[in-house]
């Protein structure tokens, strides 16, 4: 046994590495309320529940990355998803599908969801969306590096200014959430449980990030440590929102679906609770947070067109990477103009169903035997 294998990880690195999950999945998408309520809160009292199993099923399946990643030594997505699927070659190029369809609806969902923060502010929305273009186009061609240093900082913001709404929100509408619980009215069972895969399916587009993150594991053991924080982590948090939507949802006249605030929920129901600075500085935090997120998804593009298109190989570099960020931008503000519950709705929909059958299952079902076989033969990777 080798000493690297057999070292015990700490408790801190697994949480640093669950953090990164986190840290994807707790973005403006997830802060809006949007997210939440298209795959959860729509279909009545158990939406937390819901919430919950979908961090469970994804969870798992990135344990089985984490292990995959470990035990084979691979450092890229490329690399693992080849392992996964052999011996049938070229279908990691599924995933590579599925990592640039959704970068760019998550790119469409910043924009459009940056576009309805200006729109609330009297701001036109189409107008609001260019605004939002434009700006994206300059961080990403002179400021990226700024504002990837920065992301940690508005995702800390952000999560302290839902953290107050959705406490402050659950306070202020136990009698309406006790209403909800009290009629345990549900819609489409069948469909919300389908839902709970496709949720986990969408977000597996941290899967890159979390084999880049988690060599420093080592083991079996740390990896399922690691799996189990960061569904801890992700799914307290959106099952807290969803319970805080649901007293918001559908309970009377002044519920965001009476109202028509669908869009940016959050926001709406922070404009409720009586204190004035709180939704000026949640929409700053989340109009920033849209923008980081675009900024640091289209300047993650760019070296992978650079190498894969070769006239961009030949161009002057800062030349390719305008041309490419520039095409990037416009796609994802043509598709932001669709709205930003639509982009959830549809868009993400779709992503996550080809994630269900092209990730969730193999990792689940392909990854788990041949995780296993190879453990079977090498115990020092167990763990301690």
């Amino acid at each position: 046994m080798s000493s690297e294998v057999s070292k015990k990880v700490s408790l801190g690195t697994c949480f640093s590495v669950a953090s990164v999950w986190f840290g994807s999945h707790a973005g403006g998408g997830f802060a809006s309320g949007n997210q939440a309520t298209q795959y959860f809160v729509q279909y009545g009292w158990y939406a937390p529940i819901m919430a919950f199993l979908a961090m469970v099923v994804l969870g798992l399946v990135l344990r089985q990355v984490m292990i995959m990643a470990n035990t084979t030594g691979y450092t890229s997505y490329k690399e693992v998803f080849a392992h996964l699927y052999a011996p049938y070659t070229k279908l990691e190029i599924l995933f590579e599908i599925y990592y640039f369809i959704i970068v760019i609806c998550a790119v469409s969902a910043c924009v459009a969801g940056a576009g309805e923060l200006l729109k609330d502010y009297g701001i036109p929305y189409g107008v609001g969306v260019v605004i939002i273009g434009v700006i994206t186009l300059i961080l990403v061609m002179f400021g990226a590096g700024l504002v990837s240093k920065a992301s940690s900082v508005l995702s800390i913001i952000i999560l302290i200014a839902i953290g107050i709404i959705y406490i402050s929100g659950i306070v202020g509408r136990t009698e309406q959430i006790g209403q909800v619980y009290a009629a345990m009215e549900s819609n489409h069972l069948g469909t919300a449980i389908w839902k709970i895969f496709v949720y986990a399916g969408f977000q597996c587009v941290v899967v890159p990030a979390i084999i880049g993150t988690s060599q420093v594991l080592n083991n079996k053991k740390a990896c399922s440590k690691a799996a189990f924080i960061g569904i801890l982590m992700n799914g307290i948090a959106l099952g807290l929102s969803c319970i805080m939507l649901l007293g918001w949802y559908n309970t009377g006249a002044d519920s965001y679906l009476a109202t028509g605030n669908t869009a940016v929920p959050t926001l709406y129901v922070a404009k409720q609770l009586g204190v004035a600075a709180l939704p000026i500085c949640y929409s700053i935090a989340l109009c920033m947070c849209f923008v980081s997120t675009a900024v640091t998804s289209v300047y993650g593009l760019i070296p992978r067109f650079q190498k894969s298109i070769k006239a961009l190989g030949n161009m002057n570099p800062k030349v390719s990477s305008l041309i490419i960020a520039a095409i990037a931008i416009i796609v994802s503000m043509s598709f932001s103009m669709v709205g930003l519950t639509n982009i959830i709705k549809y868009g993400y929909n779709y992503c996550g169903i080809f994630g269900v059958f092209i990730i969730v299952i193999p990792f689940l079902a392909v990854g788990t035997k041949k995780n296993n076989a190879f453990l079977k033969e090498h115990p020092e990777y167990i763990g301690e």
